[in-house]
């Protein structure tokens, strides 16, 4: 199977604006991505769709794979989907890679990229157990409730499942709660239909784009992993990363 992995990396952002292009050690946030990205042993090739020349540029400076796409895009996916339409290779399956997630590692790119090869598979994402308090009760941190063969049920901001009857401090205690790690790997027949899919109320409610996809009825497949990972929202979220890592 031929996969490609692309890091959507959009300049304008409310809460961090520039976000791609700040510092990460000596390295900006997007080429941090892109290096661990291209560390991937199951990846056929790593691109950067970007909405921004300035973005593009710093790309293009240290010989990396980008392509400008639309501004008016409403998510990442389909930024994706564009610059997958647009070279002239045929992949069989894409990861999308969070241009915001730093210390991901390839071995969970490797871990999507196992998971899609899969024929049972159109979409695969990861989750990781909760060990931190503070990260099951906050509204930045999505969690994810899956089923016996690892289908996804529910993605929310809130902590899922609701424990009756026991003090929210002593829930960890009780239950398992697993965070979603924001990667997908969709298979491309699957992406393509993925793009045509309206808003859903859901998604609207928590903000969430992959509820328009369980609302439309597609399985998402969960791949756990033990790995750490640090998502960068604000200009405050560097320094609590580079000190958690």
């Amino acid at each position: 199977m031929k996969i490609l992995g692309v890091i959507p990396s959009r300049y304008a952002s409310s809460r961090f604006p520039g976000k791609p292009l700040a510092s990460i050690g000596n390295k900006t946030m997007v080429q941090t991505v892109y290096a661990q990205a291209t560390k991937s042993k199951l990846l056929d090739a790593v691109y950067v769709a970007t909405d921004h020349p300035l973005i593009e540029a710093h790309i293009k400076g240290f010989g990396g794979n980008v392509m400008m796409t639309s501004e008016n895009h409403r998510n990442g996916t389909e930024r994706i989907f564009e610059l997958l339409s647009s070279i002239s290779e045929e992949y069989d399956a894409v990861v999308n890679i969070q241009g915001d997630e730093p210390f991901i590692q390839p071995e969970q790119i490797d871990l999507l990229c196992e998971a899609i090869s899969q024929p049972s598979v159109d979409i695969a994402t990861l989750a990781k157990k909760i060990t931190l308090e503070e990260e099951l009760f906050s509204p930045d941190v999505v969690k994810v409730i899956f089923n016996k063969e690892h289908k996804a049920t529910y993605f929310s901001r809130q902590a899922i499942p609701y424990i009756r009857s026991v003090s929210q401090n002593q829930w960890m205690s009780k239950f398992d709660f697993f965070k979603h790690i924001g990667l997908y790997a969709y298979k491309t027949k699957v992406l393509k239909e993925l793009v045509e899919l309206i808003p859903s109320l859901l998604e609207q409610a928590e903000s969430l784009e992959q509820l328009r996809w369980l609302e439309a009825d597609y399985n998402i497949y969960i791949s756990e992993t033990e790995m750490e990972t640090f998502g960068i929202d604000r200009p405050e979220d560097i320094e609590k990363a580079l000190n958690h890592f």
